[in-house]
């Protein structure tokens, strides 16, 4: 299991937290309960399987909604 950390521009509203949430669990090899969006920072933490998915694909499932991505960084969990 890894740890992400994606940093993203600044979210304007709280439904765009549930919209990228609802996103991103949706994506298979995601620890769903591990995953958090904040809203005042600005980031998504998530655990996930790096045997399943890649940071990228998590990434381009957030900016297929329209969120871009500033940076990220991935540690083992």
């Amino acid at each position: 299991m890894q740890k992400g950390v994606i940093q993203l521009e600044t979210l304007s509203c709280p439904s765009c937290m549930q919209k990228i949430e609802n996103a991103v669990k949706g994506l298979n090899g995601v620890n769903q309960d591990s995953l958090k969006v904040l809203f005042n920072a600005s980031k998504v933490k998530v655990d996930f399987d790096s045997e399943t998915i890649t940071i990228n694909d998590i990434e381009k499932a957030i900016e297929d909604l329209g969120y871009p991505v500033v940076k990220s960084k991935v540690k083992s969990a």
